[in-house]
């Protein structure tokens, strides 16, 4: 844990520190810093992380997390790691360490702000100052830059955070350079005061609502039978299901599967409220007497007060719609049911546009620590902002419409 120096006079009773671990901070005090109880930026969700491995040198994600203590008390803070490679973050810079690479310049390691693997908008800045948190963010950003210079971090990445916060860092200049902004595109549902899941088919077109009951019917068709879940009712036996679904679906695409069992347990116990598991089962055979089958797939939401968020899907079978039906429409019904206002089913997919799931920008903010490529990466964002606007246009065009 390293303490830095007082970055402003006039807060003499502040301390800021750099903690190694989450546990290193209190998780009663960091909690109460955490708005609409975002399940990502809970220290329950983000110590698991690390407590089962799932974060750490294997996987290039080092925490480095900040504290400002005012009088002993945890009064602001940001979830922060250091990066030795672009994993899990959603938020693609390959194109720019290659640039370093070829100039023979270190890109890594870099500082990220986000929840590993979860491109998810939230808090990244936490403060106790809900009138004024600027004095709080600036400090935290101040520390941020005093640790990439003192430890030679090539930049700073700020991903999904609140419109707010986002909007705030777009102003920020650091050491003689701006914050850049980068766009991207995902699908999110809006609950519009539905009461029930017909209340929002009828807000859909004619093709669209068609579609979802015809993909709603054939997989009923299929006798699989879905289990609903939270942390109070899935066993220990589900989420070891579930973790192999998650595993299996990685190794398939050729990609790297960082979360556990262990993981998924303790996050289940000590959330259980704000964890939504869908499991399916096959039906079970004639004569065994067994209440179902074999357990072949799994889809893994969390929510917040007024969010839900489809995080992971798995199957070791396929059933036609199966993957719609676990991932998309049991979450439309859950955020009906319980008045949850959006639902982020996780990043891309030009699919769910025809199941009701709106293009919505999504924006993250990026920092670099004396580049000599500064002047090209702002073309770079620049480029990217208008090919993203153009892109989003043409999914609201009337031919796509037609169309999904």
């Amino acid at each position: 844990m390293q303490e830095l120096p007082n970055l402003k006079q006039h807060f003499l009773t502040m301390q800021i520190k750099i903690h190694s671990e989450i546990k290193q901070l209190p998780a009663e005090e960091w909690n109460a810093l955490v708005e609409d109880n975002n399940p990502f930026m809970r220290h329950e969700f983000l110590e698991a992380l690390e407590t089962h491995g799932c974060v750490g040198p294997e996987f290039g994600w080092i925490p480095c997390h900040i504290g400002i203590y005012d009088d002993g008390k945890l009064s602001a803070a940001m979830p922060l790691y250091q990066k030795y490679n672009s994993y899990g973050e959603f938020v693609f810079d390959h194109a720019w360490a290659d640039a370093y690479k070829q100039s023979r310049i270190d890109y890594f390691p870099k500082l990220v702000s986000a929840t590993p693997y979860t491109p998810a908008t939230g808090q990244r800045l936490l403060s106790n100052s809900p009138d004024s948190p600027e004095e709080h963010y600036q400090i935290l950003m101040q520390t941020v830059a005093q640790l990439s210079v003192d430890n030679k971090m090539s930049s700073y990445h700020c991903l999904f955070p609140r419109a707010d916060q986002l909007d705030w860092l777009a102003k920020l200049s650091l050491n003689g350079s701006d914050v850049l902004l980068r766009h991207d595109v995902q699908f999110h549902w809006n609950n519009n005061n539905y009461t029930e899941f017909e209340d929002f088919l009828d807000a859909l077109t004619a093709k669209k609502r068609k579609n979802v009951r015809q993909e709603r019917k054939r997989m009923q068709q299929s006798g699989v039978q879905l289990r609903l879940l939270d942390g109070h009712t899935a066993t220990a036996k589900d989420w070891e299901d579930f973790a192999h679904f998650y595993k299996v679906t990685f190794e398939e695409k050729w990609s790297t599967p960082t979360l556990n069992a262990g993981f998924f347990q303790e996050v289940a116990s000590k959330l259980p409220d704000q964890v939504f598991l869908v499991l399916a089962d096959l039906p079970a055979e004639e004569g065994s007497g067994e209440e179902r089958g074999e357990c072949i797939a799994g889809s893994l939401m969390f929510r917040s007060e007024t969010r839900l968020y489809g995080r992971h899907w798995g199957c070791t079978q396929q059933i036609d719609k199966l993957h719609f039906e676990a991932c998309y429409y049991q979450g439309i019904e859950y955020c009906i049911r319980n008045n949850l206002q959006v639902f982020e089913p996780g990043a891309q997919g030009e699919h769910k546009i025809a199941r009701g799931f709106i293009p919505t920008e999504t924006r993250s903010a990026h920092w670099l620590n004396n580049s000599p490529y500064q002047e090209s990466i702002v073309q770079y964002v620049e480029h990217e902002r208008k090919a993203i606007d153009e892109y989003r246009k043409q999914l609201k065009s009337p031919y796509q419409e037609s169309e999904s």
